[in-house]
């Protein structure tokens, strides 16, 4: 088991020299941290949304309001499915990908700030994000082990390009320039939904919360005096961890060729897709990205692991308080510079 010191998230024992005034304040704050609360709890819900396993875990002084809220983060998760799942005939997406190509969709306010924060991630990344994927992505189906041919693929790679988007932000809508194009945001939504909730849960005043969404955590204060621990797993084996981190304050998200993938002619085809080649990348198995919102982390950590070792760590390092652990195809890990152990 490693343990990764980060910093301003990952803590350090420091022993600075106090004003008098504000070691009172500590006492006092001490004393009544320690004095017992009426029905304060921790409460933990689970629920199976998004296609995915969603949990949160959060501390209230009130029991059965620290359960309303715990309720009101599954409805939160609920809610963001029902407009961004592309299973969902229903849903505002599913709307979009029928329309788009044929004229402009009005869509939500949400909706438009999340497909432009997609873009800027396209092209901070010069197009390794991409939510067209999905053109070619699509015709997967990782239950029934069926991928599409090369011949299909090179036909439709044409179709995958954040250019085709186009955008009135007056009239808020978006359309697609050319037929074919289809969107998923299933590289960002989940870590929109985890920020979401955490937003929820503070204007509730909670204090002390995690909200996880499949690979996509979100963690709020600490464990009132302890750090948070979220552990990275094995690529290989479900059962073990590779990576503890003490985190508060943080979130934190995994993207792994283990999540939704097949194995035919000795190839894995996963889930995660790249917008070059229409196919699964093989460079590495995990990348796990630290950093302060969820949103930033989930598309950050697809970003990398279609870029590859080299230029997804350098990306990495021209970003402020951003950090990434990857474990590439041999199962050796890597981890940007600010996760190097401090000198001594």
């Amino acid at each position: 088991m490693i343990i990764l010191g980060h910093s301003c998230r990952i803590g350090y024992l420091f022993q600075p020299t106090f004003h008098k005034s504000v070691v009172r304040y500590i006492i006092v704050l001490l004393l009544l941290t320690n004095m017992p609360q009426a029905n304060a709890a921790w409460v933990e819900k689970t629920a199976a949304v998004m296609g995915t396993h969603i949990s949160v875990e959060l501390w209230h002084p009130n029991e059965e309001q620290a359960e309303q809220l715990a309720q009101d983060v599954i409805d939160e998760m609920w809610r963001i499915d029902l407009l961004m799942s592309p299973f969902r005939e229903e849903s505002e997406l599913s709307r979009i990908n029928r329309l788009a190509s044929q004229s402009p969709v009005s869509i939500s306010q949400e909706m438009y700030q999340l497909l432009q924060k997609a873009v800027y991630f396209s092209r901070l990344s010069q197009g390794a994000f991409d939510i067209t994927f999905a053109s070619i992505g699509q015709l997967y189906d990782y239950r029934a082990a069926i991928h599409p041919e090369q011949a299909k693929i090179e036909s439709l790679l044409s179709t995958i390009d954040f250019n085709h988007l186009l955008f009135d932000s007056t009239k808020r809508t978006v359309a697609f320039a050319i037929k074919g194009v289809q969107i998923d945001l299933g590289g960002i939504a989940k870590g929109h939904a985890v920020d979401g909730a955490i937003e929820l849960l503070k204007r509730a005043g909670v204090a002390h919360a995690l909200v996880t969404a499949g690979g996509d955590s979100r963690i709020l204060g600490d464990r009132r005096g302890r750090p948070w621990h979220v552990a990275i797993r094995n690529p290989r084996d479900k059962n073990s961890t590779v990576v503890l981190l003490p985190l508060s304050d943080a979130a934190v998200s995994t993207s792994g060729d283990y999540e939704r993938y097949f194995e035919a002619g000795g190839v894995r085809y996963h889930h995660i897709i790249s917008p070059k080649t229409g196919q699964s990348p093989s460079q590495l198995r995990s990348v796990t990205i630290i950093g302060a919102d969820a949103t930033t982390t989930d598309a950050l950590s697809t970003t990398l692991f279609i870029m590859g070792l080299k230029k997804g760590l350098a990306l990495i390092e021209t970003l402020t308080d951003i950090d990434a652990v990857i474990i590439d195809s041999s199962g050796t890990m890597h981890y940007s510079k600010g996760l190097a152990e401090p000198a001594p």
